[in-house]
């Protein structure tokens, strides 16, 4: 039986703040509303958690099944390719966390948010998709992560369902406005995907997967990396722009050194192998944003 260091490991924590703040972000415009219900947000936080170990997990069982995870692969060795946890193990952990996630998704629409029932029967619908989500990224066949889609699927329930749906959940309303902060956090998130997949690039390419990187190449990637990583500060300038605030708003801006700097330095990295270190940089100054822009919206 595997032991809970593996399972520690296999949970990938390093993943974890990332999927957090987009909650975080869908939560601090949502408690500028009247109607706020910080609940809905405390909740949600604890339905994403389950669902990122979920995909996590799934992501190591799959990865392993498929063979790209191997002896060349760059990065964390993964605990079902390295022999920790046994595949069987892993599918039962999967089937476990894809039951938390709608324990927990049910609850948070039915017993927590003041949504109306057809609203609530939405997001049930919406929560079964990110569960089928977390799992077919590479599990199954024709996982849509070796076809160059996870960018698609990483900005969709990062960005959108993650800032938007937290948002509606926790305010009762809608704002077309919030799509720009959601829009910002899916760029963001799509963004460490994009550094993962640039690590891997040669592996990925000996090794059949398709993801965005390999299909436009090393170059192109590091211009669309750029748009990843530069374009949420335009969106969520335009949103302080078209709403009222308080000039501490702006607060975020002071996270802009910070990935302007490391993005000057993945310019200048020739070995893939060299940009491990930069995603859990990237996903640590996203929620650091995040948390600057939180508190400027709510001081």
């Amino acid at each position: 039986m595997a032991s809970w260091q593996s399972w520690v490991k296999a949970a990938r924590l390093r993943t974890l703040p990332l999927a957090l703040a987009s909650i975080a972000m869908g939560g601090a415009v949502a408690a500028t509303t009247a109607t706020f219900n910080l609940e809905a947000v405390l909740a949600a936080g604890l339905t994403t958690l389950f669902l990122q170990v979920l995909s996590n997990m799934a992501n190591d069982y799959g990865d392993s099944k498929s063979g790209i995870d191997n002896a060349g692969r760059v990065g964390p060795r993964r605990t079902v390719q390295s022999g920790e946890i046994r595949p069987k193990e892993m599918k039962t952990a999967v089937m476990l966390f894809s039951i938390l996630s709608l324990i927990s998704g049910l609850w948070l629409v039915f017993g927590i948010a003041d949504i109306a029932a057809t609203n609530a029967i939405l997001f049930v619908g919406l929560g079964l998709m990110a569960i089928a989500a977390a799992i077919k990224y590479t599990v199954g066949k024709n996982p849509y992560g070796y076809v160059g889609l996870g960018d698609v699927f990483v900005f969709l329930f990062f960005g959108l369902l993650g800032v938007a749906g937290t948002y509606f959940l926790a305010a009762g309303d809608f704002d077309l406005l919030v799509l720009l902060p959601a829009s910002a956090l899916g760029l963001l998130s799509t963004g460490v995907l994009n550094l993962n997949n640039m690590r891997d690039i040669d592996n990925d390419r000996a090794n059949g997967k398709r993801t965005l990187v390999v299909k436009m190449g090393s170059q192109a990637a590091l211009t669309y990396h750029s748009l990843l990583v530069l374009l949420p500060f335009v969106l969520l300038s335009t949103f302080l722009l078209n709403s009222e605030h308080q000039w501490y708003a702006w607060l975020f801006l002071l996270s802009f050194p910070l990935f302007a700097a490391d993005l000057l330095k993945i310019y200048g990295i020739r070995n893939p192998a060299n940009l491990d270190p930069f995603l859990k940089r990237l996903a640590l100054m996203t929620l650091l944003l995040t948390l600057l822009f939180a508190a400027g919206l709510n001081l």
